[in-house]
Order: C-alpha cells, then structure tokens, then sequence
C-alpha cells in the first residue's frame, strides 16, 4: 500500500475511534511521569522495572543488552525536522545497543544516517514509501545476516524484518514489524501473530529471539492466538505494570485530535530465551516509556510512545 493509502487507513482508523471506540479504554487523570535529564531538555519516561535491578536508564554496560522498539510516525510531515532532531536525541541519549523502528521514511533515515551512522549499523527493510528499520550498535552486536519475510496476504506491504547478530561471542536473533492497521483488518493481524510466533519458535534452540514492534494488537487478539509457551512478553514478565502500559495514548499524546480518547498497548517486546549448556540468557531487567516530551513546536516525537527496554546477560 502506498504511502498516501496508508495515511488515509490511519484517519479511518481515527475516525472509527472518534464513532465507535471498540475496545479503546476512556480515560481520565494524568500519565504517571518521572523527570530526569536528557539531551539539553528534560526529559519524562515512565519506569517499569524488575524490583530487583536498577531503573536508571545508563545505555550499554557489559552485563546488559538494551533496545529501543518505536513507531516514529515518519509518514506525519508536520514539524518533522524537530522531530527528526528529537529522535536523533532520543537514541543518543539512550545509546541502546539495538534500536527497531518502524514507519520509517527515507527523510528521516538520510538523517539519521548522518547523525547516527558513526555508532550504528543500519538494516532497511524494502524502502518504498515507509518501511522497517534496524540500528546495530557497532561496539555491540555484529551482522551476521538478515532477511525479510513478506506477509502474503497484507493490503499495507508489512513484513517482518530478521537480523542474525553475534553479541557477547553468542549469536540473536532479532525481529521487528509493523502488523496491519485498523480495526477492521483484525483477522490479517492476528495471521501475522501466527507468523511470528511461528518464526520465534523455529529459531535454533541455542539462539535468543527478541521481537519488538508495532503490532496493533489489541488484547483480545492476542488470547484468541495465544504465545508459545517459550515466548513471554517483556510487559507481562515485569508484572504489567500501569505506568507502561499504553504506548498509543490519544489523551496524553495529542499529535492526533480525536474527540473520545483512547489507549492501546499497540507497541510490545516478545522474547523467547535460548536452551541449552552454556548458552548466553537474556533477563527482562525493565522498560521505561519514551518520548513523552512535548516540543517546542507543540508536537511530541511520535503520536506513539517509544519502548526503551534492558535485559541483564547470563550464561547457564
């Protein structure tokens, strides 16, 4: 689909909450926030954290990975300097060793590339109109190989975008997507949770799997497909805590005005862990919300808030 399809998918898709808000939850009160410093601003993160590690959110230290999974709404041309500089800032500030993005524009990766390409690796899913994109952090993580696996039967061209990687003398595998939008396409949406989970589950026994997108899934989707039982959602495996619950939040983030408002946890972290002697275990250790900064131009980065999630690294 192209880019100028998917755009108006998305205002249908608002226009649909604004009618009939579905499963979308009203709201009222406030956004749990926390400040703490950022690049020349402050900036506001919700903390979800296993209460035995530390939450201060330092990038990357020898005994952690740590990924940055964010739908930067790059097909929004309002004040998309500013917020291409945000981004940039963000994922300075943050220096995570993975970073998954998704709508992804070629403004936003020329960008990127300059501001960011000393320090990372850059995989591109097809790049026509929006599309995936993944940034390897080059201190870290080295390039095995990667693929992308088309979803056959999308109207959006989403696929799922495939890193092998080596980290810590071990190798990962790394997923991201963008599931199909809108209410209505639920049945193609949950296909491609199939897909998936499908994908996780065959990777070699002794690999990590870590996926983390935007899925658009609504909660009752994800039941009616159900997760092997060797994948966990991060959120969940940190006791679904509220403060990082909602990543599409219409009340507290307004770069889309709709009358009624509305949460989803659109934006989710699978893992599924590696078996076997010897092989390197990834934690869930926390997750915080990002992009929860108003700009000065009166947008936020994104219309969706950005996941910055750590994970603390053993050997059985």
């Amino acid at each position: 689909m192209k880019a100028e399809n998917f755009e108006r998918w998305k205002k249908n898709f608002l226009l649909e909450q604004s009618v009939a808000r579905g499963s979308a939850k009203p709201i009222g009160g406030s956004v749990d926030e926390i400040h703490r410093s950022a690049v020349n601003n402050t900036a506001m993160l919700a903390w979800c954290a296993n209460p035995l590690c530390s939450v201060e959110p330092t990038g990357s230290k020898e005994e952690q990975l740590s990924l940055i999974s964010w739908n930067i709404d790059g097909l929004d041309g309002d004040e998309q300097p500013e917020r291409a500089r945000s981004l940039c800032s963000y994922l300075t500030e943050y220096s995570a060793d993975v970073v998954l993005l998704q709508e992804m524009v070629q403004a936003y990766m020329r960008f990127m590339h300059r501001r960011l390409g000393d320090a990372y690796n850059f995989i591109e899913g097809p790049a026509d109109g929006y599309f995936t994109m993944m940034l390897l952090k080059k201190s870290r993580l080295r390039l095995l190989d990667h693929h992308i696996l088309n979803f056959s039967k999308s109207r959006m061209t989403r696929n799922l975008l495939v890193a092998q990687v080596e980290f810590e003398g071990q190798k990962l595998s790394l997923m991201t997507s963008h599931f199909e939008s809108c209410k209505a396409n639920s049945a193609e949406r949950m296909r491609q949770l199939r897909l998936v989970m499908k994908a996780m589950s065959q990777a070699p026994d002794d690999q990590t799997v870590l996926f983390g997108g935007d899925t658009n899934l609504r909660d009752h989707e994800v039941a009616a497909v159900g997760l092997p039982g060797n994948v966990v959602d991060l959120w969940e495996q940190l006791g679904e805590p509220e403060k990082c619950r909602y990543t599409w939040d219409t009340r507290a983030n307004t770069n889309n005005e709709i009358k009624f408002k509305c949460q989803f946890r659109f934006d989710r972290v699978y893992l599924r862990r590696a078996s076997g002697d010897g092989v390197l275990q990834l934690e869930p250790r926390s997750m915080a919300l990002i992009g929860l900064e108003k700009l000065r131009c009166g947008l936020f980065t994104s219309d969706h808030w950005g996941i910055y999630s750590t994970f603390s690294v053993t050997r059985t």
